[in-house]
């Protein structure tokens, strides 16, 4: 029993490292951490409950939202409009910001930015799906936040995380001192510490991408694609192996314990990228940072970009920092050899 670790006591733990903490930070992430289990019991009970399928509703990017997307959505905004710790929200699932009504707004210090269900097109099929969630310190000074305490580089990025809804429940977060994962005990209804400072193995075992759309990319991203499966005529390499469901978390997870590299390029269909970058790709590159990978767009790193919309897409390079930067290498030669 001495190494049962919960998460609010692990929370709390790091909040002890700090002194001129007042807890409120701490409570925002326990009131994440509360809002995940409602979302995984949800997820556990979904095809007894008539939550599966279409909601009949299209969110801001344009996409048909399912049942278990707008339920995701609504707990997170429920459990954090009225706690007086958060100034503004934003999620995948609305247009603009999400403000928080008088007289909490005076009160929030933070940002709290998020993809309420990545990979929601699985539900259907049950695969795992998951949340992907941002914290930023805001930098108005008072009153209800802004758009501009949103638009944040990844660098400024309190806190970020995601949960994982699968064959069992994950919550993986860093607050800038190391990655760690809990899973949810369901007999208990608690996170347990059971995946303590995540780090990318050296040696990786996969990659992840949507080779269906290999037709799509340029020169340089079937380049790196070939290096990947060890066939690349001018260099030639031992083969990783593919692993991709189409659930971002799910695949950026899978390389997290196993090591490998995420990436959805821009191609022709997609010439900014298709992953958003405020609430998809930078809180996964300041994990992966953290976990001793690295993320990039193909030629810069992701936590370097300054969103200028709140629903701003990219590409994104994800996983151990030596696949990352052989995509940028591979993808530089794009300026001198176009697609062909």
């Amino acid at each position: 029993m001495d190494k049962l670790v919960t998460i609010e006591r692990h929370i709390l733990n790091q909040e002890r490292e700090h002194p001129e903490a007042t807890g409120t930070f701490s409570n925002l992430l326990y009131d994440i951490a509360l809002a995940a289990k409602i979302i995984a019991r949800e997820t556990m009970r979904a095809g007894l409950t008539q939550i599966l399928g279409m909601a009949g509703r299209v969110n801001i990017q344009g996409e048909q939202q399912m049942k278990l997307d707008v339920f995701a959505n609504e707990t997170l905004v429920r459990m954090n409009a009225e706690t007086g710790r958060v100034a503004v929200m934003a999620s995948e699932e609305t247009d603009g910001i999400i403000t928080i009504p008088e007289p909490y707004c005076r009160t929030g210090r933070y940002a709290l930015l998020f993809d309420p269900l990545d990979g929601s097109s699985n539900i259907d099929v049950n695969v795992s799906v998951g949340t992907i969630f941002a914290i930023y310190r805001r930098k108005s000074e008072s009153g209800p936040g802004t758009l501009e305490d949103c638009l944040q580089p990844g660098r400024d990025l309190a806190a970020a995380g995601y949960v994982i809804y699968g064959p069992s429940n994950m919550l993986v977060y860093t607050a800038g001192h190391g990655v760690h994962g809990f899973t949810l005990d369901p007999s208990l209804g608690e996170f347990l510490l059971s995946h303590p400072n995540l780090r990318f193995p050296d040696t990786p075992k996969y990659y992840s991408a949507n080779q269906g759309n290999e037709h799509f990319w340029s020169a340089g991203v079937r380049r790196f694609t070939d290096w990947l499966q060890g066939v690349s005529p001018d260099e030639p390499s031992d083969p990783l192996a593919a692993r991709y469901v189409g659930s971002l978390v799910a695949d950026f997870h899978r390389n997290v314990l196993a090591g490998g590299i995420y990436y959805y390029p821009s191609d022709t269909k997609n010439t900014d990228g298709k992953l958003r970058l405020a609430y998809e790709a930078a809180p996964l590159a300041f994990i992966a940072e953290q976990a001793g990978g690295c993320a990039s767009d193909g030629a810069r790193p992701i936590l370097d970009i300054q969103p200028a919309d709140l629903h701003q897409r990219t590409p994104l390079f994800v996983g151990n920092r030596s696949l990352v930067l052989k995509a940028e290498e591979c993808l530089r030669l794009d300026l001198d050899h176009p697609r062909v």
